[in-house]
């Protein structure tokens, strides 16, 4: 992990510590025209907007014409409240308006960094440890600031609960003291050098979650084997929402394959049994049909006297049974012609007595 390593200077001009600040946010490109949108939005959004003018219609008077329209040799007017007139109303002056510009927070984010990255980059930019010691002394605040150098202004960012450098920095001219959570690009940009202490560099810190984001670069700056659990952890980090979404999604094309491959096997069994029911009417067109004593086939069941079990029934035969349900379907049944015959009847009663149930009393 590439890190920016500054001093952490004591009151008494002397380089105490080092300390490693995360270069995503110390370190990162200078945007010039983001930083200078920000600026223009934050001064923009301080001014008040209360400026206002009176037009013709508010201010008092001129209800009467000054003089007669024709005869008089002068120009023709209405009233004396008209714009042209001394005491009269403004034409398009101002009225009150809110200059607020809406800046987006990541704007405002990315610009802040890019004015703390400038300050690094040239070396104007301090920690101390602390502007004071024990009781508010304007002396020794300025003392302790001296150990940065020559500045024309500068900016101290501070702790909330740094009472005695507040006391001590708030009537210095050119020093302006700043809490932690009010800091902006306006300020830094505006002030020569800026101080942070140290417990204010902490809390500054600690609000932009860099600790994270410093672990977040640790990682990835690791081997490649340090990487593998980072990739478990990731897998395992996903939301139940994403996880049942991705069974959904599975479970929707595995049934739409099987259904597929379900219809499939059906039109197969259908065409085959087409096939055979054309090969064995083609082989019996030449034989005569069955006597009635010789109707039940030796393969099947037999279901007695008006019953007939083959592909080429005769001509009264008409009724269809299904063995596997024990249904039997007649000319009007739903589904009749798409019904494959086991056994024929020549009527509902013959097949009621074989023991076959209508499919439309069924249905019903």
């Amino acid at each position: 992990m590439s890190e920016i390593t500054v001093e952490v200077l004591s009151s008494g001009q002397e380089k105490a510590t080092k300390i490693a600040l995360p270069e995503s946010v110390f370190g990162c490109d200078v945007n010039i025209p983001l930083i200078h949108q920000v600026v223009v939005a934050q001064l923009a959004a301080a001014r008040q907007g209360t400026h206002a003018t009176k037009t013709r219609g508010q201010v008092s008077g001129g209800g009467a014409k000054p003089w007669r329209q024709k005869g008089t040799g002068r120009a023709r007017h209405g009233s004396r409240r008209a714009p042209q007139w001394a005491g009269g109303g403004v034409v398009h002056g101002p009225q009150p308006r809110s200059y607020a510009q809406r800046t987006p927070k990541k704007m405002i984010a990315a610009a802040l960094r890019s004015a703390l990255s400038d300050r690094v980059a040239d070396s104007k930019f301090f920690v101390m440890e602390a502007i004071v010691s024990s009781k508010p002394s304007t002396r020794e605040a300025l003392d302790s600031l001296s150990v940065v150098g020559d500045y024309r202004s500068a900016v101290v960012v501070l702790h909330r609960d740094e009472d005695i450098a507040w006391l001590s920095l708030r009537n210095v001219p050119n020093v302006h003291a700043l809490a932690v959570d009010q800091l902006n690009v306006y300020d830094i940009i505006s002030n020569e050098v800026i101080v942070f202490t140290r417990q204010a560099l902490d809390e500054f810190i600690a609000r932009l979650g860099i600790d994270e984001l410093v672990e977040q670069e640790a990682e990835a700056a690791s081997p490649a084997e340090a990487k593998k659990p980072k990739k478990t952890k990731t897998v395992e980090a996903s939301t139940p929402l994403e996880v049942d979404e991705a069974d959904e999604v599975v479970a929707e094309e595995e049934a739409a394959v099987e259904e597929e491959a379900a219809v499939e096997e059906e039109a197969a069994v259908e065409e085959e049994a087409v096939v055979e029911a054309s090969e064995d009417s083609a082989s019996q067109a030449a034989e005569p049909a069955p006597a009635d004593d010789d109707q039940a086939s030796p393969d099947g069941k037999d279901y007695g006297e008006g019953s007939y079990r083959g592909p080429n029934p005769p001509e009264d035969f008409e009724i269809k049974g299904k063995e596997g349900t024990m249904l039997y379907y007649t000319p009007a049944s739903r589904g009749y012609k798409r019904t494959i015959a086991d056994v024929w009847f020549a009527s509902a009663e013959a097949a009621g007595e074989a023991g076959f149930t209508d499919a439309q009393e069924g249905k019903k």
